[in-house]
């Protein structure tokens, strides 16, 4: 391996799967897997075989589909988990047995051992991996709050005892980046064999450090960072993998090194490993977050729209995106309200721009974001409102545990009224289901939601409505006392959402976000 070579190790579908509440089912890990396959990952950690029945077959399963990585489990310090590991392993064309135990004074009183048993441990377990598969690395759990010289003695008694990687784990978090730098060169330079293997990183997040402390640790000397999508992990989780490729690809200058991570695929993992593992990623996040790519602030957008390298590093495109995002609020000015209205095939002069931004900004105080049908609807006449094609005149239900719910429903259609009757899980989904049958489409809905907007039985409700069709998106929101109503209003007003924005922009039109608001 080449000095400016980083290996990327990916643990998402170990560590990451120990955050609480991130489980995911067989299928959903080979999935994952298969993605960090194709994207480029070298090691990928795929869990920890002795743990339960279905992480060892997962792990098996995922050894005999790799086709590029290196297939890694996870064992602590005893025969029985490193066998188990082993037979996991064993099918994959590059194979890795991870074990690990924990070295500090906090550590050590876990099992009761003195330094001098514990080192006795170490050479015998790491020996017996070593002599079932040829790629063996040992992490001392724990290292950064472990002494010194006991930290240097178990890592050249590791190196004996034949780990080819030597793995330095922040586990709780502790360290601050220059410590990490530190620690990583003093190991190399004085544990003998250490320029023999190679050193890796696993840092903790606990302190908002993971990342910087990984990339300090590769400046010390270390060639392998642990890391997972999206952060995820224990507590508040790991060194997220796009901050690392993305730091070293933006800033070749000073992180001279190199990884064979594919970043065009960041995204669509990201966004994967976000759904089955139930942690959405904060829209604030580095790199894959909502608003990574996005710019309010008037400031901001007249930059944008002049030269994007005003305000952005990288590229979107980089990351597998199709795009920087302008979203429309009370900080946007004059010169992206243009672009938003040009983009929704608008022509505008300065003077008609004047008025229509006054109006913009009316809104945008009263809204937390601007939706593109919210610019739509400013561009329509008050008469123009009342020609949605679809209206929902009447609805009724029945519902109960007596069985499936009934929707009675009376809809306008270009002005000719229909009845449908529908049966279905529940009063909203029968109400759907009859607004599909008078109006066959093949949206998808992607986004149900209800919120009470005051307190009291009698509260109103507001749902939200997402659907997409053919590449078009759009958002319908309706309030009403009665929730299924309100939701049938909402589903309608998003379909006529889709209908006006293939009458602004045509068949094949870019993915864009439209919303609809109806208070009445």
């Amino acid at each position: 391996m080449t000095q400016d070579r980083v290996v990327i190790f990916d643990t998402t579908l170990r560590d990451g799967e120990q955050s609480p509440g991130a489980t995911m089912t067989h299928d959903e890990k080979l999935e994952i897997a298969e993605m960090l396959d194709d994207m480029g990952v070298d090691i990928i950690e795929a869990g920890f075989p002795i743990a339960s029945e279905g992480d060892f077959r997962a792990v098996s399963e995922i050894a005999k589909r790799s086709k590029n990585s290196r297939i890694c489990g996870l064992a602590r310090a005893n025969i029985a988990d490193i066998d188990r590991c082993a037979e996991a392993v064993k099918h994959a064309g590059l194979s890795r047995i991870h074990t690990f135990i924990g070295t500090s004074p906090l550590h050590r009183a876990i099992p009761n051992l003195t330094m001098d048993e514990m080192a006795d441990k170490i050479h015998e377990t790491v020996s017996h991996a070593r002599n079932l598969v040829e790629n063996v690395q040992w992490s001392p759990m724990d290292a950064t709050r472990t002494e010194w010289d006991y930290l240097c003695r178990v890592i050249e008694i590791a190196i004996k005892a034949g780990a080819t990687t030597i793995n330095i784990p922040d586990t709780v978090g502790y360290t601050a980046p220059m410590e990490s730098a530190d620690l990583i060169r003093r190991l190399i330079e004085t544990v003998p064999g250490a320029d023999e293997v190679i050193f890796a990183t696993h840092c903790h997040n606990d302190l908002g450090m993971a990342t910087a402390n990984s990339l300090a640790a590769v400046a010390g000397g270390a060639r392998q960072i642990e890391c997972t999508i999206n952060g995820l992990g224990e507590r508040a989780g790991n060194t997220a993998l796009e901050e690392v490729v993305m730091a070293m690809k933006v800033r070749g200058d000073i992180m001279p090194w190199t990884t064979g991570i594919d970043t065009t695929k960041l995204m669509a993992i990201s966004r994967r490993v976000s759904t089955v593992s139930g942690f959405p990623v904060q829209f604030n996040k580095a790199i894959v977050g909502k608003n990574a790519f996005a710019h309010e602030s008037g400031i901001h957008q007249d930059g944008m729209l002049k030269n994007k390298e005003t305000f952005e590093i990288m590229r979107p495109e980089d990351v597998g995106l199709s795009g920087t995002s302008l979203p429309l609020g009370k900080h946007s000015g004059r010169a992206a309200l243009r672009d938003k209205l040009e983009t929704l095939g608008y022509e505008v002069g300065d003077n008609q721009l004047k008025d229509v931004f006054v109006r913009f900004k009316d809104l945008a105080d009263r809204k937390k974001e601007v939706f593109d049908d919210d610019i739509i609807a400013l561009m329509r006449t008050d008469t123009d409102a009342a020609n949605d094609r679809l209206k929902l005149v009447t609805l009724r239900v029945a519902c109960g545990t007596g069985g499936p719910a009934e929707a009675t429903l009376v809809m306008d259609i270009d002005g000719t009224e229909t009845t449908a009757i529908e049966n279905g899980d529940g009063p909203v989904d029968a109400a759907f289901k009859a607004i599909r049958q008078l109006h066959p489409n093949t949206a998808r809905l992607e986004l149900y939601q209800v919120h009470a907007v005051t307190e009291g039985t009698d509260a109103q409700a507001t749902v939200s409505v997402r659907l997409s069709e053919d590449g078009i998106v759009a958002t319908g929101e309706s309030a009403d006392t009665d929730t299924v109503v309100a939701s049938a209003k909402a589903y309608i007003h998003a379909l006529n959402r889709l209908l006006v924005r293939r009458g602004k922009l045509g068949e094949g039109a870019d993915t864009k976000e439209i919303n609809y608001k109806d208070m009445n």
